[in-house]
């Protein structure tokens, strides 16, 4: 591998890691974060017939 290819997988590489590290501090340590989970009411056009 040259230097240039090495320069490349170092830097996509270090970036992707990063990023992961982040999201995971993010996930982690951002308080009360359940709260703000609302669940989803599916209402679908069957659900209206009056049987």
């Amino acid at each position: 591998m040259n230097t240039s290819g090495l320069i490349v997988m170092v830097l996509s590489v270090g970036t992707a890691a990063s990023l992961f590290s982040w999201c995971i501090y993010k996930v982690l340590t951002t308080p009360r974060e359940t709260e703000k989970v609302h669940g989803v009411d599916l209402h679908t056009p069957d659900m209206d017939v009056d049987s």
